[in-house]
């Protein structure tokens, strides 16, 4: 098993309509899901399975929140080994505390911060003993890359460099658009660690997120997928370093998301 802490292992999606986002990225990225208790809303938590088991999870947005304006997004959880301690850390590094530490029963610990250029996480420790297993790389219907537009380039990328124990590794020159950064959740320094980047916030996003890369097959054959289910490609298919194919989409609710695949040989 893999020790997930200061990691990136679970992903959520809060939306305004759960059984048509199971449908639509049922179909697109190939998730299964199943029931699991109440999510806190009091609806039901549907948990999404990849390849290789377990990844996140589909609930609808909390009626709380829903009245504050939030719109529907994808959201990653970092694990931790203390909630309590590590939302104290990262406040002091420079984030803020959106949510106070409070357990799911039956889940775990978990908190909701935010990073000093303003994209959300969440930290959790999971009331289970045993560390989840770490998906091969670009395992079916698991996330494959994980991607920062920065409100604050440079406080951003000391916070999770310092506070989380990531790594760096090279940087590419983006011409007007910046510094983008590759980085490594695990520590490694080499190409083939590196897990996502940080690029400062392009004018096109609304504001600072995470978005989050869901490793599918053949790329042309998910954006055929992506638009007959309603989707909308915001960006390529375009091939990055390494010989990957990259799109960005947003689903029928709204939320934004993104897939890496290949170009399959005709």
């Amino acid at each position: 098993m893999t020790d997930m802490t200061g990691k990136f292992f679970w992903y959520e999606l809060m939306t305004s309509d759960p059984q048509a986002a199971l449908t639509f990225y049922g179909d697109v990225v190939g998730w299964t899901s199943k029931p699991f208790g109440d999510a806190l809303n009091g609806g039901t938590y549907h948990v999404l399975s990849g390849s290789a088991g377990e990844m996140g999870g589909v609930m609808a947005i909390p009626a709380e929140a829903r009245d504050c304006g939030m719109t529907p997004w994808w959201g990653g959880y970092i694990g931790s080994a203390d909630v309590d301690r590590d939302a104290e850390r990262l406040v002091a590094a420079g984030g803020t505390l959106m949510r106070a530490p409070e357990d799911i029963p039956d889940v775990g610990r978990f908190a909701v911060m935010r990073d000093p250029g303003g994209a959300v996480f969440m930290l959790l420790k999971g009331s289970s003993p045993d560390a989840m297993a770490a998906p091969t790389p670009m395992a079916t219907g698991h996330v494959g890359w994980h991607e920062l537009y920065s409100g604050d380039f440079d406080a951003d990328l000391a916070f999770y460099t310092g506070a989380l124990g990531w790594a760096k590794g090279d940087a590419m020159d983006m011409g007007d658009m910046g510094s983008y950064q590759l980085v490594s959740q695990s520590g490694g320094s080499d190409f083939a660690s590196m897990s996502g980047g940080i690029m400062p916030r392009p004018k096109e996003m609304p504001m600072p997120a995470w978005l989050f890369y869901f490793t599918v097959g053949d790329i042309d054959a998910a954006v055929d997928r992506v638009t007959a289910g309603g989707g909308t490609i915001l960006n390529g298919p375009m091939e990055v370093p390494g010989g990957a194919w990259i799109i960005q989409a947003s689903d029928p609710q709204g939320a934004m998301f993104a897939l890496v695949g290949s170009k399959d040989a005709a």
